[in-house]
């Protein structure tokens, strides 16, 4: 059985990590996987990518056995082959990227999902910066996104004493964009995939984008970008498509172009 499951439905590309059996923690076929399947959903159909994981686990992290094996790929291939371009890929990725947190998100895994546009959670979920308690740093961009999405003496406090985070917190301050209930966690989080796959996908990249340089850029710059993304926008098919829908007082019909 795969360790990445995969399939494009209504211009949803689903990724499901695969590895139930061990809370989806990565080894190298499924980070490498991963990333295929992300190169996957970089063609036209597909306009939204929602990643999940099997069983009763979103991902543990890392899987210790791995690191610990003295033929395996070693902490510093682990970095640089495995998460730094799956957290690449997801950023670079011209369309929102959805992590539906099912379950525990631990370590790698969670921050692999907090680097994701959009993060919702089942109420049964948690979250856990678990690298401390054995004598690691947050890697796989966790010390870039947290402190942002939070704040830096939350992010501060949660890396270093390793502290459980439930959903609901999460959602409280920030972490996370919404939670929803175990029974109707799947419908909830795929109604979003489903909205977002129907909407104009270059702008939707183009806010992304803007959203991606605002954390370096000075006011003046980030006008500047807004300026040129606006136009952009502005030359697609979708917004002509929007404007259209608009004065005729109907539904648009979005195709991402």
């Amino acid at each position: 059985m795969s360790s990445i499951l995969f399939e494009i439905k209504n211009s949803i590309g689903i990724i499901t990590l695969n590895r139930p059996d061990k809370l989806n923690s990565f080894n190298r076929e499924m980070a490498l996987l991963l990333q295929d399947k992300l190169d996957e959903c970089q063609g036209k159909e597909v306009r939204c990518v929602y990643i999940t994981g099997a069983g009763k686990g979103f991902s543990s992290g890392q899987d210790l056995t791995e690191v610990s094996d003295p033929n395996g790929p070693g902490m510093t291939r682990i970095l640089s082959e495995h998460y730094h371009p799956i957290i690449s890929r997801i950023r670079k990725l011209e369309k929102p990227v959805i992590a539906a947190v099912n379950g525990v998100a631990a370590g790698a895994g969670a921050n692999i999902a907090l680097c994701c546009d959009i993060v919702v959670a089942s109420i049964s979920a948690s979250f856990i910066q678990a690298f401390s308690k054995i004598g690691l740093i947050p890697d796989s961009s966790g010390t870039f996104f947290l402190p942002r999405l939070i704040g830096w003496q939350k992010a501060s406090a949660l890396m270093l004493l390793g502290e459980k985070v439930a959903a609901e917190e999460a959602e409280r301050i920030g972490m996370i964009y919404k939670i929803f209930p175990d029974e109707t966690f799947v419908e909830n989080s795929m109604n979003i995939a489903s909205y977002l796959s129907q909407m104009p996908t270059k702008g939707l990249a183009y806010t992304k984008q803007l959203l991606g340089h605002s954390g370096k850029a000075t006011l003046e710059e980030q006008l500047q970008d807004e300026d040129i993304y606006q136009q952009r926008a502005a030359s697609t098919k979708d917004f002509h498509e929007g404007v259209k829908a608009f004065l005729e007082k109907r539904i648009p019909k979005f195709t991402g172009e």
